[in-house]
């Protein structure tokens, strides 16, 4: 899956999303440029780490339960970034052997660790498409999709801290609504979303940041992100903050450290079911 054109394509004049949140994470993949706007990110903001790592464990608790109580065995997740283990697809197959799961993103560092994405268990398949959530029509008819993908039965569509890059001109609700629309019943969305809502001072600097470095962020309210959710049967406890969705004994325990706030994490998480 990788592609000789793929590392000369890769920009490093300036900070990229994805490779900051690799430094979130506390990965390797990521370049002097990125670390350094990740931490102007954490002077303002320290827990940023914190919510990056929020982030993750939302995806996997939520993987879970889709696949434990709720019958999915297929995945779309969009704006994938760079691999870091467990997978989506790893976290689904640990549950369901079969599970199949398409990732998409349009970074060529993506691409480059693509092969990562692509270690499924013998009853399952993964597979990974260069595509932009802004364009979903391009996305949706990638022959590779359908190839994985039985589109008449009910797909996880998992869109993880991707949203608060899609601004109010780029239409997200559209977007969202176009890919659901295409989903069977049955379908769900996993959505994670970071919120100015406890520290909105702090939040426009993180904003101001992103922006400045060329990534225009909208970081929304609670009740903007549970418009993602219209017209979907929301999971209990609705679109909540991140350790507070579903949380196991690992959440209530992270690191032996001080509980976990709204204000640190400041991430609204929801999974929602289509009728």
């Amino acid at each position: 899956m990788t592609t000789p054109h793929a590392a000369r394509d890769i920009d490093t004049s300036r900070p990229h999303s994805a490779r900051m949140y690799d430094y979130y994470l506390g990965g390797k993949d990521h370049f002097e440029i990125d670390k350094k706007a990740a931490e102007a990110v954490a002077e303002v903001y320290p827990g940023i780490f914190v919510c990056a790592r929020e982030n993750r464990a939302f995806m996997h608790r939520a993987t879970r339960v889709l696949a434990r109580e709720h019958g999915i065995r297929q995945w779309l997740d969009i704006g994938t970034g760079i691999p870091t283990e467990p997978n989506l697809h790893q976290v689904a197959q640990s549950v369901v052997p079969d599970a199949r799961v398409v990732y998409a993103d349009n970074d060529p560092l993506v691409l480059k660790y693509a092969e990562r994405l692509m270690r499924s268990t013998p009853q399952g398949r993964t597979t990974y498409i260069e595509a932009d959530v802004n364009d979903p029509g391009a996305l949706l008819d990638s022959p590779a999709l359908s190839d994985v993908l039985d589109l008449d039965q009910p797909i996880a569509l998992s869109l993880n801290a991707l949203m608060h890059f899609v601004t109010d001109a780029q239409d997200p609700y559209g977007i969202v609504s176009r890919l659901l629309d295409f989903l069977p019943s049955g379908s769900a969305l996993a959505l994670s979303h970071c919120t100015p809502d406890f520290d909105p001072d702090t939040w426009q600097k993180v904003t101001d940041i992103y922006t400045n470095a060329g990534t225009p962020v909208q970081f929304r309210s609670q009740a903007a992100v549970a418009r993602f959710f219209d017209g979907l049967d929301l999971l209990e406890p609705g679109v909540s903050v991140g350790y507070r969705w579903r949380p196991d004994a690992a959440t209530a325990t992270e690191d032996g450290a001080e509980p976990l706030t709204d204000a640190v994490v400041s991430l609204w998480t929801g999974v929602g079911i289509k009728p």
